[in-house]
């Protein structure tokens, strides 16, 4: 009678137990399924981290390049300043020559000595003259000459002036352009440059969620991992009792069978 009570108990034992190792399971299992899922979501955010390093980096090299650009420009920039003020400086020196020459400009003008020196020639050529007479006339040939030569570099240096105002003006619009190029490339720059540290900032914010998911996940696995050692040790029970409800059905048996 004891016997069987106390098989009656052990087999009880064993049922509770097996009931508290299907509960301590499917724990088990749910914490298992939860770390799956915070694993899932960790990996999820570690991909979108690499995409966004990728663009980061995209975003960099675009950056340095217009930032080369920007460089080239400026050094275009610079030379063509040096250019035009050196252009200027010119053009001032051409003009101081020619108000030098300007008091020493003839009253008569171009046109009216170019005429004089031709009709002095014509009447060398055309007349039968001394050389005593030649003389004056040769002499008036020369100074109208001269001051034929002083119009002559005043007209010179006011054509060299034109085209000098001519490439200076052409240096000031290319100027002006590189400035705005510039201008434009220096904007583009920035803004490649905000949304390359908006993307570090957002892959530091998501590092940091990742970061925050991987340790749930092994907040999870350890959990898991605890309820499963307790499962193992209910098992160990449960394989004890067993072995001794055996023995005693085995003693139980051979009772009967001396009985008999």
């Amino acid at each position: 009678m004891k016997k069987n009570m106390l098989s009656n108990s052990l087999q009880q034992q064993i049922n509770e137990l097996y009931q508290q190792l299907t509960s301590l399971k499917e724990e088990r299992n749910r914490l298992n399924e939860e770390a799956r899922k915070w694993a899932e979501k960790r990996d999820a955010i570690h991909e979108e981290i690499r995409n966004l390093r990728t663009e980061a980096a995209s975003l960099k090299e675009k950056r340095d390049e217009l930032n080369g650009k920007v460089k080239e420009f400026k050094e275009i920039r610079e030379q063509s300043k040096t250019e035009r003020k050196a252009k200027h400086e010119q053009i001032l020196e051409l003009k101081e020559k020619i108000n030098v020459l300007l008091e020493k400009k003839p009253s008569r003008s171009m046109r009216d000595l170019e005429e004089e020196i031709g009709s002095l020639e014509w009447e060398i050529q055309t007349t039968s003259l001394t050389v005593k007479d030649e003389e004056p006339i040769i002499e008036k040939i020369r100074t109208f000459e001269a001051q034929l030569m002083i119009h002559k570099q005043i007209q010179e240096l006011k054509d060299t002036i034109t085209v000098l105002q001519t490439e200076e003006k052409t240096l000031v619009t290319k100027s002006k352009l590189f400035h705005e190029k510039l201008s434009e490339l220096a904007q583009q720059s920035q803004k490649l440059h905000a949304r390359m540290i908006e993307t570090i900032d957002k892959t530091r914010a998501l590092r940091a969620e990742a970061d925050n998911m991987h340790q749930k996940f092994i907040e999870m696995k350890q959990q898991a991992t605890s309820i499963h050692q307790e499962s193992m040790e209910l098992e160990n029970q449960i394989t004890v009792l067993k072995q001794k409800l055996r023995q005693m059905e085995k003693e139980k048996q051979s009772k009967s069978q001396l009985e008999l």
